[in-house]
């Protein structure tokens, strides 16, 4: 079950609200044990045998948290050790489940040697809640109050609109507000914000990342094939990826946020523009915004961060990234993902650092969107064979190619274009002036429209909600009621072809 699903929103989310409605003067603890339940029903949808394992991973690490305050208390010196047992168990779990049979594999093709694999089904959302939980502990060990509810806990871990693709969440802010904002569901202002914002995410996943994904994903499986691909057609699969998991991530982020609104919740802003970037360190305060704070507060900081020197910092980047390509998707692809963008990262350090010179905003933006559109053939891709085979068609080794019927368009040119080795071809994964036109559009809507959560004037400092959240680009207006209902429609007619969001996967 997905979001931008019938059974989600026709059934599941409608009679939930009914529910907690229903509820509306009893305790706080009441309405959280009927979002606990209905967000473990929700992740038990996909496989209900790995109910068990984020049920387990949950009472491990509640316990643990709270062995750690009481061995804080008491100044005892096993608590570090504590904290690392339980980093081991939570890094073990998403070890064994999402790398054993990468690692089988990587070293069955190293060492020619024949370890079966293990064909381990990757629990949905486990590098999420892992991570969530790793910070979690850390941060009571550095001294935040462990939760006493265990109800209230799991709340923390399985809330379903950010359970299966972020954001990832700290503990206190988020148990601040379930404490405040369960006392007082469906505030109006909160629930109108909430479905504007979702309706925009819905439609960003189905009318934009689900239609663009019909031309990306036929160039993707065509590279798999071993087929050579000309420029022009690596360039628009390639491009094509690139605004799909833009829209795609985009919408999932909205539709989380929104959902966070009508329950009287606030979560993390993890999506801002990130293709208005004008560098790629800019690019990663605007991509996976959760993801990056944890890599930097708990991985990049603890390794020694800025403080040790450039070669140490320059390191440091590299190992961050490489690890992140890898929290992504266990193949060496999102490594090499991973450590393009690490090495983005030390060069826009070392140009920042040794002169002052600096590039037109527009440009850097440019710059930035290219090396972005280049590093996401890999992490689509899934394998290197076919990231080479599509970069090779975007330098231009495999020529370039156009479709047949634009051969009569060129007239008394058409000899001069076959001096420049364009063929004429039958084609089906370029589409002409119409695709570049679309992507024109795009374009223009990812570089001049305000990001979604920009627009509702939508902001997050970790607090309870309030009445009256800061909202001052959006009112909820008969004109505002009727666009979103025509969008929310609209995307409901289309929503037959929805495919599921492309993080779910991580």
């Amino acid at each position: 079950m997905i979001f931008s699903s019938y059974p989600f929103l026709l059934i599941f989310l409608p009679v939930l609200l009914v529910v907690l409605a229903a509820l509306q003067r009893a305790g706080s603890l009441s309405r959280c044990y009927v979002l606990v339940i209905a967000s473990l029903g929700f992740y038990a949808w996909y496989d209900w045998r790995y109910l068990a394992l984020i049920l387990i991973s949950a009472i491990v690490n509640f316990h643990i948290a709270r062995a750690l305050e009481h061995r804080a208390i008491r100044k005892d010196p096993g608590q570090k050790s504590l904290l690392v047992g339980g980093i081991v168990f939570n890094l073990g779990l998403l070890g064994y489940f999402k790398y054993v049979d990468f690692l089988l594999a990587s070293v069955n093709s190293l060492l020619a040697t024949e370890f079966p694999l293990l064909n381990v089904l990757l629990p949905i959302g486990i590098s999420f809640f892992t991570f969530q939980q790793i910070a979690y502990l850390i941060d009571v060990h550095d001294g935040t109050e462990a939760e006493s509810s265990f109800p209230m806990y799991l709340l923390f871990i399985s809330f379903f609109p950010q359970l299966i693709a972020g954001p990832i969440v700290h503990h206190r802010g988020f148990m601040q507000q379930v404490r405040h904002g369960l006392a007082g569901l469906y505030k109006a202002p909160l629930v109108a914000a909430g479905v504007t914002i979702f309706t925009l995410g819905l439609a960003k996943k189905v009318l934009f990342a689900d239609q663009i994904a019909k031309w990306s994903t036929p160039v993707f499986d065509a590279a798999s094939q071993g087929i050579d691909l000309p420029l022009l057609e690596s360039w628009t699969g390639a491009i094509s990826y690139t605004f799909q998991i833009y829209f795609d991530f985009s919408g999932y982020s909205d539709m989380a946020i929104g959902l966070g609104l009508i329950f009287g919740l606030r979560l993390p802003i993890n999506f801002l523009s990130p293709y208005k970037a004008v560098s790629i360190t800019d690019f990663w305060r605007r991509w996976h915004i959760t993801l990056s704070s944890f890599l930097r507060d708990y991985l990049y900081i603890p390794l020694g961060g800025n403080k040790k020197g450039r070669p140490r910092q320059y390191v440091n980047l590299m190992i961050v990234m490489l690890l992140g390509g890898l929290w992504h998707g266990a193949g060496w692809s999102f490594v090499v993902w991973g450590g393009l963008h690490g090495v983005a990262l030390m060069l826009n350090r070392a140009w920042t650092r040794l002169t002052r010179f600096r590039l037109p905003a527009q440009f850097s933006i440019l710059l930035t969107f290219v090396f972005v559109i280049f590093a996401w053939v890999p992490f689509r891709a899934g394998n290197m064979e076919s990231a080479v085979e599509i970069w090779r068609g975007m330098v231009g080794l495999n020529g370039i190619a156009l479709p047949e019927n634009y051969a009569d368009r060129f007239g008394a040119l058409l000899p001069l274009v076959a001096g420049l080795d364009i063929q004429f071809v039958d084609t089906h994964l370029f589409h002409g002036v119409n695709q570049l036109m679309v992507f024109a559009g795009l374009l223009a809507v990812v570089w001049l429209l305000p990001n979604s959560v920009k627009f509702i004037g939508y902001t997050f400092e970790g607090g309870p909600c309030t009445d009256r959240p800061t909202l001052p680009g959006w009112r909820p207006l008969p004109l505002w009621a009727l666009g979103i209902s025509a969008t929310f429609i609209l995307a409901l007619y289309y929503m037959n072809s929805a495919g599921e969001f492309l993080y779910y996967a991580f």
